[in-house]
């Protein structure tokens, strides 16, 4: 709308500076053949008319850089207005406080975004996972399985319920002890535009040289790095656009195995990728899932079958739960529709 008003407004300016020199020239044409005008000073009043025409035909875009000024002006004022995350800059005051052991759970968790509070995403989900158990999430999209995983992290507090971490609410954990000891592989890998040798060392800032490199080997990730011109000091370009979307994920499971986090969240890691990328990135995944609990959100459920448990999702309530062969008898299931879905495919 603003940018049919500025079109509307920048044509009606022009429609004015030139109805105003036809105007002139014709009625300066008439006090010339009166002899009450020179035709100098008539060409000397057209030229001026030029100049201050050219300098007001500038006044559309001037307009509209104010208004872009004003749109970012009020941008700018929401994100001041956030309320910002109690987490210190100093390292020294953001080492871990509080050990977790692994042991997740979502206890009557309700749940709705703030910009959308009327929209319910999760409706009481309830749900357990033990230290080193692998819990996959399914559900059709919309189901709130990414919004467990912003919950897990704390991107968000509920409205009901609680999230436990070893029995103990999420809440009376620092936001730090929890940041450092949980770790997310997403499907849309967020790189910096440094260097490979940054991106790992970012899952733990102190990480020596030789650890980068060797949880880059177990992330299937140093041969790659290796045939690159610089090596690990290679720039990635802004988010990673000069590497591939399996190189971009290994990446990622590298910086994860640094963190060597109790919990793990796996969110879509392996969708999108040819089929010599994902057999990579699975056996990187099977390494970084050793030991530790491991929560995958999934759409292809033939990543999950070799789960411990398996939480069915529908409008943000779990409507099954259990293990692949579990699931895959029940034939009015959400699970065994989806699983016929895909393989039928």
């Amino acid at each position: 709308m603003l940018v049919v008003y500025l079109r509307s407004f920048a044509s009606f300016i022009v429609f004015c500076l030139f109805g105003t020199v036809v105007g002139v020239v014709w009625y300066g044409s008439i006090l010339v053949a009166n002899k009450d005008l020179t035709v100098g000073l008539l060409s000397t009043y057209i030229l001026y008319s030029a100049f201050v025409g050219a300098a007001m035909g500038t006044f559309p875009d001037l307009f509209a850089n104010v208004q872009k000024a004003l749109g970012a002006t009020e941008r700018i004022a929401e994100i001041l207005k956030e309320q910002s995350e109690n987490i210190s800059i100093n390292p020294e005051e953001n080492k871990t406080k509080r050990t977790i052991k692994g042991c997740l759970e979502f206890e009557n968790v309700l749940f709705s975004y703030p910009s959308r509070k009327d929209v319910t995403v999760l409706k009481g989900l309830s749900f357990k996972a033990n230290a080193g158990e692998k819990v996959a999430i399914v559900g059709s999209s919309g189901a709130g399985k990414s919004t467990i995983a912003s919950l897990i992290l704390r991107f968000y507090d509920t409205q009901g319920g609680n999230i436990l971490f070893d029995g103990i609410p999420s809440d009376q954990y620092a936001l730090t002890d929890i940041r450092n000891q949980v770790a997310i592989v997403p499907q849309d890998v967020l790189l910096f535009g440094g260097s490979i040798r940054e991106n790992i060392a970012y899952g733990r800032l102190n990480a020596s040289a030789e650890e980068i490199i060797e949880a880059a080997k177990q992330a299937n990730a140093h041969n790659f790095i290796q045939n690159l011109p610089e090596g690990y000091d290679t720039i990635v370009g802004e988010r990673g656009m000069k590497l591939s979307g399996g190189q971009r994920q290994r990446i990622a499971i590298a910086r994860a195995l640094l963190k060597d986090p109790a919990i793990l969240i796996l969110d879509e890691a392996t969708s999108s990728l040819d089929s010599e990328s994902e057999r990579l990135v699975q056996e990187a995944l099977e390494i970084l899932m050793k030991n530790r609990t491991s929560i995958i959100i999934a759409h292809r459920l033939s990543t999950i079958r070799e789960a411990d448990k398996i939480i069915v999702l529908e409008k943000g309530v779990v409507v099954e739960s259990g293990t692949h062969e579990e699931l895959i008898k029940n034939e009015e299931g959400l699970y065994r529709y989806l699983s016929q879905l895909q393989f039928e495919a």
